[in-house]
């Protein structure tokens, strides 16, 4: 199979070099202000990436919200909303939910609910309706998967990469993932590999920073994920607030609608006695046959500690789904998971942060904030 795939990469090699033409003139055109790129007055921070989704953006940019709130600041984040339902400018309120404004933006809405969660597509157009009608008015702002929306010039961006797959052992769309050249990593003033495995070595570290080659402007972090205790889809009145923990007896369909669903399965595996891999597409929007196979196949574990257990997005998308059967709603759960910065660099990390939003920030009078050191 693997050596199928390869060989009708080979053969898309043309049209990736025709596909990589076109984004590197579109960035040639931006660069020299042919094409215009819009900045504002407020502290914007791109996170973004330059392959086709799994590099972990949505818990980098939880990250960095959790950051910037703790250190008194007015947290906003735009999104394009992706695979939503409707069309244009949404300031997500306690109405919204995933088909109206995507599912993770409506994630980060429901663990954060003081902040500005908004989608747009014309990200210029969504940040100008955020400083509107955002009270109270938004110290910061964070573009969620915005590199390659140039049309908005970010403060600072901050570029992912993935341990597995690296942007110099990929290709271009379609041959392979990456939306544009590599060359484009030099917009980013912070790199992060994200997804490093536990036992990552010292010389790893060196290794990747070398194939990376980041520039002396550039900084280097790594990250890896720390994921937290179970959390019930839909929690009872007794068990809102609360968490379970995996005794190690249990029988698990762990059920995903996300890129890369590796490193989430190692973990369950190693929380729970057996787990069945139940694995759709990226964002995928479950259909009745979908749920038919759910059932069909949680019905097959046996025991009397059986349950389902899924991400954070694929809860935010199942929680308000009309077609739920209501006989799974008790058995499932979600495993919440955070990043947290590696070889000892994340004060240093998050004091970058903090800095660039006080040095750019409009605002003289933002709080000085007690501590950065934990997000």
């Amino acid at each position: 199979m693997a050596e199928h795939l390869s060989k009708i990469r080979r053969w898309l090699y043309p049209l990736s070099w025709l596909y990589g033409t076109a984004v590197h003139v579109r960035n040639k055109l931006f660069d020299r202000g042919i094409l215009r790129s819009r900045s504002f007055d407020v502290p914007t921070i791109c996170i973004g990436n330059l392959a086709v989704g799994g590099t972990g953006k949505t818990p980098h940019t939880e990250y960095l919200i959790r950051l910037l709130a703790k250190a008194g600041l007015h947290v906003a984040v735009l999104s394009r909303g992706y695979k939503r339902k409707s069309k244009g400018y949404i300031l997500a309120d306690g109405t919204c939910n995933a088909k109206q404004i995507g599912d993770e933006p409506y994630q980060m809405k429901s663990k954060y609910p003081d902040i500005h969660v908004a989608v747009d597509e014309d990200r210029v157009h969504g940040i100008h309706k955020l400083l509107q009608e955002g009270k109270p008015k938004a110290d910061v702002i964070l573009l969620d998967d915005a590199f390659q929306h140039r049309k908005v010039k970010a403060g600072l961006n901050i570029l992912l990469t993935d341990y597995s797959r690296l942007w110099c052992d990929d290709a271009l769309l379609p041959a392979g993932n990456l939306r544009e050249p590599i060359q484009g990593k030099n917009r980013a003033q912070i790199i992060i590999v994200t997804k490093c495995p536990p036992d990552i070595k010292p010389i790893d570290f060196n290794i990747i920073g070398k194939r990376l080659c980041p520039y002396p402007y550039q900084q280097l972090y790594f990250s890896g994920l720390r994921y937290g205790q179970l959390k019930p889809v839909f929690p009872t009145q007794a068990d809102r607030n609360n968490t379970f923990a995996l005794k190690g007896n249990e029988q698990v369909l762990l059920v995903t609608g996300i890129a890369s669903p590796a490193p989430l399965l190692r973990e369950v595996k190693a929380r729970a006695a057996s787990v069945q891999l139940l694995e759709f597409g990226d964002h995928h929007d479950f259909s009745k046959k979908d749920f038919q196979l759910i059932d069909r196949e949680f019905s097959k574990l046996s025991g009397p500690s059986r349950l389902i257990i899924t991400t954070e997005k694929d809860g935010a998308r199942l929680k308000n789904h009309p077609g739920l059967p209501g006989a799974l709603k008790p058995h499932l759960y979600m495993l919440p998971v955070e990043i947290k910065i590696l070889q000892n660099q994340q004060q240093i990390f998050n004091q970058n942060i903090i800095n660039y939003v006080r040095t750019h920030s409009r605002n003289s009078q933002l709080p000085e904030g007690k501590d950065v050191h934990t997000a």
